[in-house]
């Protein structure tokens, strides 16, 4: 077996690099600060123009026709610098399910704004009481003549506070068994009745929001797929959202920075680097880091064949935020009580990096599906076990 990329492959990798290192002048995206955000959304606008933030997709549809390979090269460069692609959901979850399972009238009309960086798309999945088990949502879309009439609410919409537009569940059928009745839409966040509260999490972020639906108009050409088949729609869109090389590249990231870290920093005129526990911890990190990389490309590859992965991303899902987790936690023992310091404080080690990571990576393992849930997946229809 051989794991090396081709010569083609290794050249963009060199021309993504530069790229970068010209173009991305942001430490980091925050969504709350408009100019940050503004210089984002632009860096973001570049890539469109040469064809990258879309190269994966169909030449017909905005993109290039790219290996999956390739793309999943960028997104590693990408998550390595810090740079973010703020319609994520857009470029790799719902435009990529819209291929899938949408009519040729919903291809032209949604796909090539996401392809010329136009829109911004947020994702209305869980409820209150409907989180990891999300076939219990109870948002409810009522057929009205050609329009679905929704009521309800959804918690952790990602991208609420920025989205124009949200892909939705909603219960169309209250009597049928809950993964069934259950049907897919894409709505318009201007839509009337819509009304949204942003969510603060422990790290300080408010990237997410309650969304509030009040009687709210959808056309009834806005469903993807058929109704009642929702259910099946949204497990496509959830294994392209686990597909995610970023926390391995994050991680490499950030464990370059310890390394440095201990090598600079001296425990009794003795660099930190030379303790054999640290050392051996350090190799451990690193020694995941690359098996997560490995376990992505194995679901790039799969993607390249047309195949859908499914226990595989949860695989690379479950391991890579618990891999990003981990790598917090030895980053503050390592820093010791520098380690829960912010940015704010002068003396915050690493910027404070290691303080946020600690607190944001805890939600990592809970979002886009928890790893219980991730385990479960893995169980059953990786390894054939029986349901409990």
């Amino acid at each position: 077996m051989d794991f090396r990329f081709t010569a083609e492959e290794e050249a963009f990798r060199r021309e993504v690099r530069e790229f970068l290192k010209k173009e991305w002048t942001l430490g980091s995206v925050s969504i709350e600060d408009p100019e940050v955000f503004a210089e984002a959304r632009r860096f973001e606008k570049r890539m469109a123009d040469r064809g990258w933030r879309t190269m994966h997709w169909p030449k017909e549809y905005g993109g290039q026709g790219a290996s999956h390979m390739m793309q999943i090269i960028l997104r590693e460069e990408m998550s390595y610098v810090g740079a973010r692609i703020l319609d994520g959901q857009g470029v790799h979850m719902i435009g990529p399910c819209i291929m899938v399972h949408g009519t040729e009238e919903q291809k032209k009309r949604f796909l090539p704004p996401i392809a010329k960086c136009e829109v911004i798309w947020a994702q209305g999945f869980s409820e209150p009481n409907a989180g990891s088990d999300l076939a219990g949502l109870q948002l409810r879309a009522v057929k009205d003549g050609d329009d679905y009439i929704l009521n309800g609410q959804k918690t952790w919409t990602s991208a609420g506070t920025v989205g124009d537009w949200v892909h939705v569940l909603a219960r169309t059928d209250a009597d049928a068994p809950k993964h069934r009745g259950i049907s897919y839409f894409l709505v318009e966040m201007k839509s009337p009745g819509i009304s949204i509260m942003p969510i603060v999490n422990m790290a300080g972020m408010a990237g997410f929001t309650d969304t509030y639906f009040d009687n709210v108009r959808v056309p009834k050409d806005q469903m993807l797929g058929e109704e009642n088949r929702g259910w099946y729609i949204a497990m496509t869109t959830l294994a392209f959202e686990r597909s995610s090389i970023s926390f391995a590249a994050e991680s490499a990231r950030t464990l370059e920075e310890l390394i440095a870290w201990a090598k600079e920093t001296k425990r009794d005129g003795t660099p930190l680097v030379a303790d054999p526990l640290i050392r051996h911890k350090l190799a451990e990190m690193a020694i995941e880091i690359e098996v997560a990389r490995l376990i992505n490309y194995h679901v790039a590859w799969m993607q390249q064949r047309g195949l859908i992965p499914n226990y595989q991303a949860s695989v690379a899902k479950t391991f890579g935020t618990e891999l990003h987790q981990r790598l917090a936690n030895t980053g503050m023992q390592l820093l010791g009580l520098y380690g829960a310091l912010d940015e704010k404080s002068k003396w915050a080690q690493l910027k404070g990096k290691i303080e946020y990571l600690y607190l944001w990576t805890v939600g990592e393992t809970i979002y886009a599906g928890s790893n219980e849930i991730q385990r479960s997946i893995i169980a059953q229809r990786g390894l054939g076990l029986p349901r409990e």
